[in-house]
């Protein structure tokens, strides 16, 4: 699909619309929209960042080109004056006093952000159903949920809300609505976009990513988010990807897949089939294509959680209502931290850190967070195997079909299970791409560390393939 920021971007220098006019269109279908994907509208800073782009182009003076894009931010990001809810109870009044790397680094780009996108509450969940500003509705089919926990932001990129998005990632969170809604989304590799200014969920698999309708759009926004800085320590330079470099799709020979995650109880008979549908094609335009052997699935989920609860656990003491957040008094200190949190806390997340806190408390911590921790360790030694095989390895994006909206709640099991394509790239802080190509919630494409650009050119002749 052609790069929606280049088609603007001409239409801007052209004058055949104006910023003012573009950014109040996309804030009207906004507020009309009946997705649940708004916590917050910007508007009167939108309008007045348009109105600047409308006057240097009037004085004839040149714009980037991110300049005047209007885009979405995921409400765990902090953009200083404005709410960052988190979709909890917990920071429903709380204002950011700064404003998160990524996005000020597209701010000074130009870019306009223009909504505050609703999620599942501090990034728990896989549907964006544990919120309190309600679901977020599917893009395809209202009845269905919009996946998670980036609901908000892959609903309205694909429905043409904003140009594109920034989500944030941890077993699957950019990935996955992506999938659900029919549009790319992108993890890179751990460290190459800062995490300052994300509230930390997993700080060891958060990643920052884009949403876009199109590859070059992900790269565009990629290039202007990523690099060093000096307010996250691991993060690292990394050369921009040039768009040329892209269309040279001959660089990958070998794909891998894994066949043991194929069989999972979990799996549509439907996606398996387009999925292995996709590997024939790859086969028929002489790539070759191998099979590999990995983790168990319910091994690999099961690994993943635990990591993730302990470190959720971890970051998420620091709220009890006494420096910032929704505080509830009691009779005593001790109570009022206890009910605060009980009261502030969704169910998904006070499941989650108590998961956390029984895994690393004394007892538990050697049998089971410990030897997680190893296991962790093996997969990232297992993918330096695989890539010195592969290429590129594709897999589906989910075992599954989105739910309706409603039954993800009944069964957090069968949430925690969803993730069972997602959440094993994670743990190796691998670059992975979701394109909505190949089967009915898309397919994903990760390769080696660092390796951002060799998955952007493959979705590139995936486009042409699929």
């Amino acid at each position: 699909m052609q790069s929606q920021i280049k088609d603007i971007h001409q239409q801007l220098i052209s004058k055949q619309i104006s910023c003012v006019d573009l950014v109040q269109q996309r804030l009207d279908l906004l507020k009309q929209n009946s997705h649940g994907s708004v916590n917050a509208l910007l508007e009167t800073r939108a309008l007045e960042q348009a109105q600047a782009v409308d006057t240097k182009i009037a004085n004839g003076e040149s714009i980037g080109l991110l300049e005047g894009i209007p885009f979405g931010v995921k409400d765990v990001f902090m953009l200083q004056g404005t709410h960052a809810t988190a979709s909890s109870d917990f920071l429903k009044q709380y204002k950011s006093a700064y404003t998160a790397s990524a996005i000020q680094k597209l701010i000074d780009a130009g870019a306009i952000p223009i909504v505050k996108e609703n999620c599942d509450s501090f990034g728990h969940g896989s549907s964006n159903e544990n919120s309190i500003f309600g679901p977020v509705n599917n893009a395809k089919d209202s009845a269905l949920v919009a996946g998670g926990s980036s609901g908000g932001s892959a609903v309205n990129v694909a429905k043409d809300y904003t140009v594109f998005s920034i989500g944030g990632d941890t077993g699957g969170s950019v990935r996955q609505p992506a999938g659900y809604n029919g549009v790319y989304g992108l993890k890179p590799t751990y460290g190459r976009v800062s995490r300052y200014g994300l509230m930390a969920y997993a700080s060891s698999t958060d990643c920052v990513g884009p949403l876009a309708k199109s590859v070059e759009d992900i790269r565009i926004v990629l290039n202007t988010i990523s690099g060093k800085d000096v307010k996250d320590q691991t993060t690292y330079d990394s050369a921009s990807i040039d768009e040329a470099v892209l269309a040279d799709t001959g660089t990958v020979k070998t794909v891998g897949y894994f066949k043991n995650l194929l069989e999972n109880d979990a799996m549509d008979a439907s996606i398996k089939a387009d999925f292995m549908a996709t590997l024939e094609k790859l086969k028929a335009k002489g790539i070759e294509v191998k099979p590999l052997d990995f983790i168990d699935a319910e091994a690999l989920i099961s690994t993943y959680y635990i990591l993730a609860m302990a470190e959720t656990a971890s970051n998420l003491s620091r709220l009890d209502g006494t420096n910032y957040g929704n505080r509830i008094d009691a009779a005593n200190l001790i109570e009022s931290y206890a009910v605060t949190r009980s009261e502030n806390f969704s169910e998904e997340s006070k499941r989650r850190i108590v998961g956390g806190n029984q895994v690393l408390s004394q007892g538990f911590s050697d049998a089971i967070y410990l030897k997680s921790l190893a296991i962790r360790d093996k997969l990232s030694a297992d993918f330096e195997g695989f890539f010195d095989d592969v290429d590129i390895v594709l897999s589906p994006v989910t075992p599954g079909l989105p739910p309706k909206v409603g039954d993800g709640l009944k069964d957090p099991m069968a949430m925690y299970l969803s993730d069972a394509f997602t959440v094993g790239f994670s743990l190796g802080q691998l670059p992975t791409l979701t394109v909505p190509h190949g089967t009915a919630t898309g397919i994903q494409i990760t390769a080696a560390k660092t390796d951002d650009e060799r998955v952007l050119q493959f979705a590139h002749l995936l486009e042409e393939t699929l």
